[in-house]
């Protein structure tokens, strides 16, 4: 399905475990970034982008490369679409990083930034994009243990990774945060996944704040529906068939149509942004 094939429904299907891989999905998503032209905006320029193996991360890293970016590619534990993504980033000429492991583990999140920076000599970009989400029915149905685990993965580990990559982060750099149209409208069956991404718009205005003395620029991107492996493997066979459908643009969106809004905030080109949050959504109005 291509970006502006509008008002088509997806087939039913579901995936077992998360986060999901690639190969199952049909129709298969657009995240290789096939239609875009690099004009060296991130050229000699190192990126760690986190959930970097499929959907928006690899949209994003593949860019970065078509930008002249070295890119580390953090993924769970999909090595397959990982490799994928690694190809596709060093057939543009550059190098790509790949490390496996949970960013919900502080001392991996530490590890990240080190391996980094001893492989490419520098950091420049800290793109903070892996999740997890778990439906549930009722604020009954979720756990204190599921809670704390989605808080670990999507929250925990943006204080940590951003903590460590600081003291490598200089004048000029920027921090990206992957956060979500639920923190603006909610979502009845994603109570805990929403909440962390009302945590992240507001952490990303305050690091944003903090960090203006330094000339480091930390701003967010609020996707809305978003064709990835994420959402067949956490959501039910007849709800994927509706998703994105009640979009204004009538359809969800594709990874490639996100990627552009995080060349434009790790460039220069958003050199007077900082503390903001842009909203690839199909369309919905959203406060704040």
């Amino acid at each position: 399905m291509s970006g502006n094939e509008s008002g088509k429904s997806l087939p039913p299907q579901h995936q077992e475990t998360q986060p999901g891989h690639v190969a199952p999905m049909t129709p298969q998503p657009c995240d290789e970034m096939r239609g875009y032209t690099g004009a060296g905006k991130l050229k000699g320029k190192a990126a760690i982008v986190t959930g970097g193996d499929s959907g928006i991360g690899r949209a994003v890293a593949i860019a970065f490369a078509k930008e002249g970016a070295d890119v580390t590619v953090v993924y769970l534990n999909e090595h397959e679409d990982a490799a994928h993504t690694q190809r596709k980033v060093e057939a543009e000429g550059v190098r790509c990083l790949l490390l496996a492991g949970d960013v919900g583990d502080e001392g991996f999140a530490a590890r990240v930034v080190v391996e980094t920076t001893q492989a490419f000599g520098r950091l420049d970009i800290l793109v903070n994009n892996a999740a997890e989400q778990h439906p549930q029915d009722s604020l009954a149905a979720v756990s204190r243990e599921q809670v704390e685990k989605t808080f670990r993965t999507n929250v925990f580990s943006m204080f940590d990774l951003c903590r460590h990559a600081l003291p490598q982060l200089k004048e000029g750099s920027c921090i990206i945060n992957t956060t979500s149209v639920t923190a603006y409208r909610g979502s009845s069956h994603l109570l805990d996944y929403s909440a962390t991404k009302g945590a992240i718009v507001a952490f990303t205005r305050s690091l944003a704040q903090a960090l203006a003395e330094k000339g480091i620029r930390v701003n967010g991107v609020a996707p809305g529906p978003i064709w990835t492996p994420l959402i067949p493997s956490t959501f039910e066979a007849e709800q994927v068939e509706k998703f994105g459908a009640k979009q204004p643009l009538g359809r969800p969106g594709q990874p490639d149509e996100v990627a552009p809004s995080y060349v434009f905030l790790a460039s220069a080109d958003s050199s007077y942004m900082s503390g903001q949050v842009l909203h690839p959504n199909g369309g919905e109005v959203v406060n704040g």
